[in-house]
């Protein structure tokens, strides 16, 4: 289930880190000078290249890599329905931790990726 729109934290138009909540002045559009300039970059670099707005340039490494992750991501998550299958309707909290730590060390390296700058 998705959160409402005015639920949902506001995004580095860069790098997609969330940014700080903000209760005065314009909203914030990226989380750093640096986002600001890469972006700025980005933009320039996909007009130069005729790309549309939904188009993206990344590296053949960077993307087998993701995908790599990704595909951990999905095992681990297949391995964790089939053990909270197994244990049953009244799971263990060692049963479950044991789950969760497994799934958290999938995710994380997706969760800390950044994707390397041109």
């Amino acid at each position: 289930m998705t959160k409402p729109e005015s639920e949902e934290r506001a995004r580095c138009k860069q790098c997609r880190r969330v940014l700080p909540p903000q209760t005065t002045g314009r909203p914030r559009q990226f989380c750093s000078q640096a986002c600001r300039q890469w972006h700025w970059v980005h933009q320039q670099r996909a007009g130069d290249l005729q790309l549309a707005e939904n188009e993206l340039i990344v590296a053949k490494d960077e993307l087998d890599a993701l995908h790599d992750e990704l595909y951990v991501l999905a095992c681990a998550v297949n391995d964790a329905e089939k053990d909270l299958h197994a244990v049953g309707a009244q799971p263990r909290a060692a049963e479950l931790r044991s789950i969760v730590d497994w799934l958290l060390e999938a995710a994380r390296p997706l969760r800390d990726r950044e994707l390397q700058r041109p």
